[in-house]
């Protein structure tokens, strides 16, 4: 089996998103947080050469949902080349955010799976406010940007091996 050298994290160099549509999903829950991570998947999007244009954002009632509307994008037309999931669970005095996250990532790669769609999680699941704020253009990075650049790095993984 031949290996091939170890790839490098998406930096937008080889302008690896022209001419390619992106979904981008984010739950409305902590709309601040929500919009920051919008603003890094679209801004590492853009770097990589998409078309502002070409780059869908929908808008989500909560986590939860996103499964269900990456679905029917993922089935929309014009397909999208990869669908990026936003938003932000953070704990409560219960643990269904800990079923949520479960079930919104499961639901989302699932999806990824019958369609051969990238679709990347770029949820925070955190403990408190300051760590989500922290994940979402703080201290920690910006998850959104991660996100984008994971769904990046399968496309070039595509291209390269021809599939």
């Amino acid at each position: 089996m031949r290996t091939q050298a170890r790839p490098r994290r998406a930096q937008g160099s080889d302008r690896i998103a022209r001419g390619k549509r992106f979904v981008l999903l984010a739950s409305q829950f902590h709309p601040a947080i929500a919009r920051s991570l919008v603003r890094g998947a679209t801004d590492t999007l853009i770097r990589a050469g998409a078309a502002r244009s070409r780059i869908r954002l929908l808008w989500a009632p909560g986590a939860f949902e996103l499964p269900v509307i990456a679905a029917r994008a993922a089935g929309g037309r014009p397909r999208p080349h990869a669908i990026i999931a936003l938003g932000s669970l953070i704990r409560g005095e219960t643990p269904q955010y800990e079923v949520l996250a479960h079930a919104a990532a499961d639901g989302l790669s699932q999806v990824a799976v019958k369609t051969g769609i990238p679709v990347t999680f770029g949820v925070i699941v955190a403990q408190t406010a300051a760590q989500a704020r922290a994940r979402a253009g703080g201290a920690m990075g910006n998850r959104g940007a991660e996100a984008a650049e994971a769904a990046l790095a399968v496309l070039r993984l595509f291209q390269r091996a021809r599939l």
